[in-house]
């Protein structure tokens, strides 16, 4: 994909409108991780090296295009400034009179900050006339913000209908070479790691990566809708019953790729989702009714480790079990532990997912590449358009 760089602008001296994705986990004003934060520094000191007048927009949350002081984008000004060690304006609007004269105030390699976006609702609806008084702020437009690239809102799209001179942050860029690498003749064998509870999302990545994959691992939520396909009595674990049909449809494509697939022999079993509730491993056969299947078990971890160790090309997206509630995130954990063994071994692994990138950090391994967008990143592997880039490819 020939996506316009940033280094291919002249942004010196100009407005520069730039979209990014702050959203990080806030708790009583505090952040509680600014991985996303970091992420973006590379642009924005880019930028203040060319005297560019910065002007940011992220959205934070679900607000629903109303203004909820909780989801504020003051403390990620506060920190912004920390980070930089350098002045961050911040005007808790995000277009009008007041932002106007922000930005007039503004010098070369000034940064100002704009509200949350989704406070105004003709964000998510990519409004025109709210795309256009965007547009309006600045000369030219950078999107950095991979997360939202499968949104077509006013910050990611409408706007760069807009404007002329626009192109892909560092961060973007980077998201994109290597992603590309999964499409694009990735050292075997392959495997594809998925979990979570969010089926749907995964069956396009499957469709599209099992001429190329040797090893397809399923584990989370989403595991029991294999199994239940299979035959096994799944208790009451989760079930999708509406996906059951696309689920049957991924075994001949599956089996005429020649696809290992892997699915839990064993599994964490318990009756309430809970910090503390009785939990027992059984064999995925022996589920007994009212129970659930919160994580894999020992014997399926130990089979999942060989798979991804023995791998040069390594994609997770999902946890392997309930992993916000101890001691049914062991089996997302040792999936993390691998995922590093294998990058220390040279092998090319890539993840990303909310969970996903949590696991990640708290195991303190190293990857090849940690995505900052789950949604997108599966959207990009299914190989479905992403709308907030391919229009940085169009003229206005």
């Amino acid at each position: 994909m020939d996506v316009p760089s940033i280094r291919d602008l002249d942004v010196s001296g100009k407005k520069v409108l730039c979209r990014f994705d702050f959203n990080v986990p806030i708790r009583d004003s505090v952040i509680e991780d600014d991985r996303r934060l970091k992420e973006a520094l590379p642009t924005i000191q880019y930028l203040i090296g060319k005297d560019a007048k910065i002007i940011m927009m992220s959205h934070l949350g679900r607000p629903k295009g109303k203004r909820v002081e909780e989801l504020s984008l003051a403390p990620i000004a506060k920190r912004l400034r920390e980070l930089l060690g350098k002045e961050v304006k911040f005007v808790e609007e995000i277009v009008g009179q007041k932002v106007m004269r922000a930005i007039k105030s503004l010098g070369g390699g000034d940064l100002l900050l704009l509200e949350n976006i989704r406070f105004h609702p003709g964000e998510e609806t990519n409004d025109p006339l709210f795309a256009g008084e965007l547009a309006s702020l600045a000369q030219v437009y950078i999107n950095d913000a991979f997360g939202t690239a499968h949104r077509k809102h006013a910050s990611t799209y409408g706007v760069a209908n807009l404007v002329k001179e626009k192109a892909a942050g560092f961060l973007m860029l980077r998201e994109i070479e290597s992603l590309s690498k999964l499409h694009e003749d990735p050292p075997l064998p392959f495997s594809l790691v998925l979990g979570g509870a969010k089926l749907k999302t995964k069956i396009p990545v499957i469709k599209d990566l099992a001429p190329h994959i040797d090893n397809l691992i399923i584990g989370g939520g989403m595991a029991f809708s294999f199994l239940y396909k299979k035959g096994i009595d799944i208790g009451n674990s989760l079930l999708d019953d509406s996906l059951l049909p696309n689920v049957e449809s991924l075994f001949p494509i599956v089996r005429d790729n020649d696809v290992n697939l892997l699915l839990p022999l064993d599994v964490v079993i318990t009756k309430e989702i809970k910090e503390g509730a009785e939990s027992k491993v059984v064999p995925v056969e022996n589920i007994p009714p009212g129970w659930k299947g919160v994580d894999i078990g020992p014997v399926t971890i130990k089979q999942f480790r060989r798979a991804i160790i023995e791998s040069k090309t390594i994609f997770w997206n999902g946890p392997m079990g309930v992993f916000e509630i101890p001691p049914f995130d062991k089996g997302t954990i040792e999936i993390a532990t691998s995922m590093g063994e294998a990058t220390k071994k040279g092998s090319l692994t890539i993840a990303g997912g909310g969970d996903t990138d949590k696991a990640i950090e708290n195991t303190k391994v190293e990857l090849t590449h940690l995505s900052t967008g789950g949604g997108a990143s599966l959207k990009f592997l299914s190989g479905e358009e992403l709308p907030a880039i391919s229009v940085l490819c169009k003229g206005v």
